[in-house]
């Protein structure tokens, strides 16, 4: 596997003033630095066809941040877009002197100009920036872009197992593998839940023991579960755990009920919730978009994320809560209670999680849709998640909405999104705005 790799392509003519336009190549290096240490750079100032050329016979970057150090005029884009298809953003320089004197840079002519072919020549799928290489906004789109090209990259390396079919009336997370690959690059492979249930019959007390150790460390109250349920969650996680690793997967989306309560006596609820904190997306009711968005989500943040329904809104405090029947991660459990272990709220058998999620100050709820033509897009909602114990039986996390709550409802419902959604904790709406845009996807904020 190469190296991820940021390329910083300063272009520019050698006619403008060359004092100002060299202190914007050493400031601009240094602010990209300091977001990535993932970046190569050009020794000078690449002010002639044959400079560029040169550095860029030199690098295969997964991310191009093409910067009008002075006006350039369309060759020098074209250059680029010649060799590169990853994705690419296009940077402006403020003009850093207005005195009434000489223009110094005229970065913005030459970024109307780039835009001008980048329009031909991608249909005007790239992003921008106009700032200074200090300006905090500058410096937060950068990193939003970077994340958005690593996550792009991350997802060719995916591979993402459907386990098991969607109950009946559930169709909304079902997936194509020709989609999957073709729109997101992601690998999908499919495995029947009998599979794993089999294998998880199949081992011995002995061999599990430690399997269920790992939940007694991070949970209370599994010893209040009968013991048959307690041996048939490790001898599931075993074979769970076992089927990723041993095959390379990082997400997953699995069928839960009624096979696992009616075949097996066990729900597969706590062990997803293993897996969320092994670092493994993993959602129940076999949504393959709800795994795969829950996997954009821990890729960006290294931590887990909450999988659920919306099931009940307050207008009053603008928020909504997000529910599900007990498959959060451990981590995301509050400080003051822990993870509990509970049983499922219908089929009132165990072990699944019982808790509401901790807080966060700024969280991103996120889906990747389908609409009704097939096209894919993204469900983007800023919020903050509130200190509020569990609501329902299971577990939960009450976001504040940045928009009024009914508005969100409202919209989201008319709209016609599925009714799984991930709750980040993270503000990385830009990061995920920035991956749309890479994937041709379209975004929808509320």
């Amino acid at each position: 596997m190469s190296k991820f790799q940021v390329a910083y392509i300063p272009i520019g003519v050698p006619t403008f003033h060359l004092e100002s336009a060299q202190i914007q190549f050493e400031k601009s290096i240094k602010t990209i630095s300091s977001v990535t240490d993932e970046g190569v750079y050009p020794d000078k100032m690449l002010l002639t066809i044959d400079d560029l050329n040169e550095f860029l016979n030199g690098i295969a970057p997964d991310l191009a941040i093409v910067q009008n150090i002075t006006f350039a005029n369309s060759a020098y884009i074209s250059e680029v877009l010649k060799r590169f298809t990853c994705p690419l953003l296009l940077w402006t320089l403020r003009e850093p002197v207005i005195d009434g004197g000489r223009l110094r840079l005229n970065s913005l002519t030459g970024a109307y100009s780039a835009a001008n072919t980048l329009m031909s020549f991608r249909d005007g799928n790239f992003e921008y920036i106009f700032g200074a290489p200090e300006e905090e906004r500058v410096i937060r789109k950068i990193e939003a872009v970077v994340a958005a090209a690593k996550l792009k990259t991350a997802l060719k390396q995916l591979k993402l197992s459907a386990i098991g079919h969607t109950p009946q009336g559930f169709g909304f997370g079902r997936a194509l593998d020709l989609d999957m690959l073709n729109v997101f690059g992601v690998a999908m492979e499919s495995i029947e839940a009998r599979e794993l249930i089999q294998n998880a019959k199949a081992y011995t007390d002995e061999e599990c023991t430690s399997y269920l150790e790992e939940l007694k460390n991070v949970s209370k109250g599994l010893e209040a579960m009968p013991e048959k349920n307690q041996k048939d969650f490790a001898r599931l996680y075993k074979a769970y755990k076992e089927y990723v690793v041993n095959n390379g997967i990082q997400a997953i989306s699995s069928r839960c009920w009624p096979d696992f309560f009616t075949e097996f006596g066990t729900p597969v609820c706590a062990v997803l919730a293993m897996l969320n904190d092994m670092g493994v997306a993993a959602s129940c009711e076999s949504d393959v978009y709800g795994a795969l968005s829950m996997y954009m989500g821990m890729e960006i943040t290294g931590q887990a994320v909450f999988f659920g329904d919306p099931v009940s809104m307050d207008e009053k405090e603008s928020t909504i809560t997000f529910w599900h029947c007990g498959t959060a991660a451990c981590s995301l459990a509050q400080k003051e209670t822990g993870a509990q272990i509970g049983v499922h709220p219908n089929r009132k058998i165990g072990p699944t999680m019982e808790f509401g999620c901790k807080p966060c100050k700024q969280v991103t709820v996120f889906r990747v849709g389908r609409k009704a033509d097939g096209s894919f897009r993204f469900f983007l909602m800023s919020g903050e998640a509130l200190d509020k114990p569990k609501q329902f039986n299971g577990t939960s996390v009450v976001v504040k909405t940045q928009t009024p709550a009914e508005d969100v409802v409202n919209k989201s419902v008319a709209d016609g999104w599925e009714p799984h959604f991930i709750v980040i904790y993270k503000d990385v709406k830009e990061e995920l705005k920035a991956l749309g845009h890479m994937l041709n996807v379209q975004v929808c904020e509320y």
